[in-house]
């Protein structure tokens, strides 16, 4: 995994525009424009694909870390900045509002740490009309026993 990928996760994870990512590299002081930016998140078969070196990375991730947890003396609740990164984001026009998902499990009881789920047999059970007397099963094929081509000697 390249510099470039672990970029473009964090940037898709975080909800982060590229203008962002520009602020927030400038609270460690480095200064990147946006085009410089956008070539990094980039295909890298594109003639304008740069690689992502290591010293932008590093400044970014701590610049992460200040922008998400703020410093010492002004500190920040991380959650609080995500939730305002989500609210920045503008909803389409003809889409409906995006949902939440959140595994829930089916059974609470089995979705506990402490005890192992009920294991269920899902076996089919054959089609059974509601009048049995009515519909008896009939065996459209005979049965036919193969022995294989061997012949058994009793």
């Amino acid at each position: 995994m390249t510099n470039n990928d672990i970029f473009k996760k964090l940037r898709v994870a975080l909800m982060l525009r590229d203008d962002q990512i520009v602020e927030i590299l400038e609270l460690v002081d480095f200064r990147i424009s946006k085009s410089e930016l956008g070539a990094f998140f980039r295909d890298e078969k594109h003639p304008n694909y740069m690689e992502c070196g290591d010293q932008v990375l590093r400044n970014f991730l701590n610049a992460l870390v200040i922008h998400l947890r703020g410093t010492k003396e002004n500190p920040k609740n991380p959650n609080d900045v995500l939730a305002k990164h989500k609210a920045q984001i503008p909803a389409k026009e003809g889409g409906k509002e995006r949902v939440e998902f959140k595994a829930t499990p089916k059974d609470s009881e089995g979705a506990r740490g402490d005890q192992k789920p009920e294991k269920k047999d899902f076996k089919k059970k054959p089609f059974q009309s509601k009048d049995k007397k009515s519909n008896p099963k009939i065996d459209i094929v005979e049965k036919v026993k193969f022995n294989n081509g061997k012949n058994k000697k009793s």
